[in-house]
């Protein structure tokens, strides 16, 4: 298939491109109303973007499927290092980082991409977190491995990485290996060094036992990305918030990785920010109003 738009002349999209967002569980993602925002602001209204359940036995079939209406995928875990040996061609950054969370289609072929290491330094930059002087990593998955290599771009060689099990450490060591990282790997309570940027990869819930540790009259992290979104504050953010530590949301991460990935699908640049970010807050806010919550 051609690119989804003239990328060197501006030209007009075809009609129809689809594009969705994969993973499990998948139906809380807020990739959709994201990019379906993008969409609208230039002028791409039918564009669609969807979220689809797929775990890692159904990634090949569901690729394979994909024929030349498809624009692009986003992937979510367990698919961003699934996806790997699925690609036709794959950008450095992606190969170092060991996982790819978008997928584009062109001239029939699979591209691979990684924006969650530039999404991660575009939210801290954003935050006026540019050259943290050290920094801590909670949990060791994928999203870690994205944050060591938006951390090399800070400008750091190492970090100390918290982790439960050490065993289950080997795919971030190896990211670290070859993004030319140090990692000090350390135990899951041991303490956050004061004044470390802190970046919490750990779903809701597992970092509260740090937000006791960061609430004065304790030292704490100058500043703090946790990258969850939803709900919002957590008590991590909460206890940086007092502590008058910088707070980065997950919802400022997704929010830059997503509108990069708009990019690489539409050839369009740059990504609608401003719309984007409006329709993922005003989404926020509608379901953090919801009776059930």
């Amino acid at each position: 298939m051609k690119p989804p738009c003239d990328r060197d002349s501006g030209g007009s999209s075809p009609r129809g491109y689809r594009a969705a967002v994969l993973g499990s569980p998948i139906a809380h993602s807020l990739s959709p109303v994201l990019h379906t925002a993008a969409y609208a602001a230039l002028g791409l209204g039918d564009w669609t973007y969807t979220a689809i359940e797929c775990d890692e036995a159904g990634l090949p079939g569901l690729l394979a499927s994909c024929d030349g209406q498809w624009a692009g995928l986003s992937l979510t875990m367990p698919l961003k290092r699934a996806v790997l040996p699925l690609l036709d061609r794959t950008e450095p950054l992606a190969i170092d980082v060991g996982g790819a969370n978008t997928v584009v289609f062109e001239g029939g072929d699979r591209h691979g991409y990684n924006t969650d290491v530039p999404g991660m330094v575009a939210a801290l930059a954003e935050a006026g977190v540019t050259a943290p002087s050290s920094a801590t990593i909670l949990g060791a998955g994928a999203t870690a491995c994205a944050a060591l290599a938006a951390l090399r771009e800070t400008g750091l060689t190492s970090a100390v990485v918290l982790v439960r099990d050490p065993a289950r450490a080997a795919g971030l060591l190896m990211a670290a290996g070859r993004l030319g990282m140090v990692v000090d790997l350390r135990p899951f309570d041991s303490g956050v060094r004061s004044g470390d940027l802190l970046v919490s990869t750990v779903p809701s819930g597992a970092a509260d036992f740090y937000a006791e540790r960061s609430r004065p009259p304790r030292p704490g992290p100058s500043a703090v990305l946790d990258v969850v979104y939803d709900p919002w504050p957590t008590r991590l953010a909460q206890a940086a918030t007092t502590s008058g530590a910088v707070v980065v949301s997950g919802f400022d991460l997704l929010l830059h990785q997503a509108a990069r990935q708009a990019e690489l699908m539409t050839g369009i640049k740059p990504a609608p920010l401003d719309q984007m970010r409006t329709a993922g807050q005003t989404e926020l806010a509608r379901r953090a109003s919801l009776p059930s919550r």
